[in-house]
Formats: C-alpha cells, sequence, structure tokens
C-alpha cells in the first residue's frame, strides 16, 4: 500500500526554490481526520516555525467536517508537528540563515494512515527568475511537441 496524497502545495515550487524535503507528522483533532479522508483541505498558503523547540504549522485550512457539530475546531488553528529534536535543530540552523523558510508542500495519509505533512526547506524566488523558469518550461514542452512530430 502506498502513500494517499491529500492536497499538494502546486504554488510553493513556482514561488521557492526547494533545497530539502522533511516528512513531518501532524496532531490532528478527530473531525479534522474526518475532512482530510473527504479531501477538505487547502494547504496553499502554509508554512512552519520553530517556536521553543517545536515545530508549528500556520495557515492550513481544513473544513469543518459535516457532522461534527459542536467537535468541529477553528478551520486554520495552528497545528503541532512531529519532528525528532535532531531534525529540529538541523532545521532551526539552517532556517536563522537569511531567505530561508520552512512551506508546507504536500499533506497525504501513509501506508499506516498516519496523516503526514511534507515540508520544504525553501529560498523565495525572485520575480525574474519564476519568469525564466516558466520560459523554460514553455520552450522544453515546445521541444518535446516536435521532437514527437518528426517521428
Amino acid at each position: 500500500m502506498e502513500n494517499k496524497r491529500i492536497a499538494s502545495n502546486k504554488r510553493a515550487a513556482h514561488r521557492y526554490e526547494i533545497l530539502q524535503r522533511i516528512e513531518a507528522g501532524i496532531v490532528l483533532l478527530g473531525t479534522e481526520v474526518k475532512s482530510l479522508r473527504a479531501n477538505k483541505v487547502d494547504l496553499t498558503d502554509s508554512f512552519a516555525r520553530i517556536q521553543n523547540e517545536e515545530v508549528f504549522l500556520y495557515n492550513l485550512h481544513i473544513s469543518p467536517y459535516d457532522k461534527g457539530s459542536y467537535a468541529n475546531v477553528e478551520p486554520t488553528r495552528v497545528r503541532k508537528l512531529l519532528l525528532n529534536k535532531r531534525e529540529i535543530t538541523k532545521l532551526f540552523g539552517k532556517i536563522k540563515q537569511k531567505g530561508y523558510s520552512l512551506i508546507a508542500l504536500s499533506l497525504y495519509f501513509n501506508s499506516k494512515g498516519k496523516a503526514k505533512v511534507e515540508l520544504g526547506l525553501g529560498r523565495g524566488r525572485k520575480l525574474y527568475d519564476q519568469r525564466e523558469k516558466i520560459a523554460k518550461k514553455e520552450t522544453d514542452q515546445r521541444l518535446r511537441k516536435l521532437g514527437s512530430f518528426r517521428k
């Protein structure tokens, strides 16, 4: 059994140069897990911060579960991520450098049914870098298309 992807942050690859990827567990409540299983989640502007040797995820929007009533929690509450102390200290050393940040790249259930978040250690791209990447992607697509016609 493989990972079941729930959501991915497609803008992150465009806005940031991802240098390293880290898998982290996420602390959720019951109704949040049910909403995740129904794919009612938005990962677009999610990021992580390290505070007091713990990692927290911000701006992850999990819609309230339809049948949750009083058990539902605030959709954009701050959620704790589960990482080893060694991983946290490594990340803290890298994040202290100017321009680096932790971005949520994807959210999925692993083979054991646990919810996991893939974080990316990234450096923000400048606007001209973003445009350059788009132009390169378009030329690659055109070349592939021309190559398939020649055969």
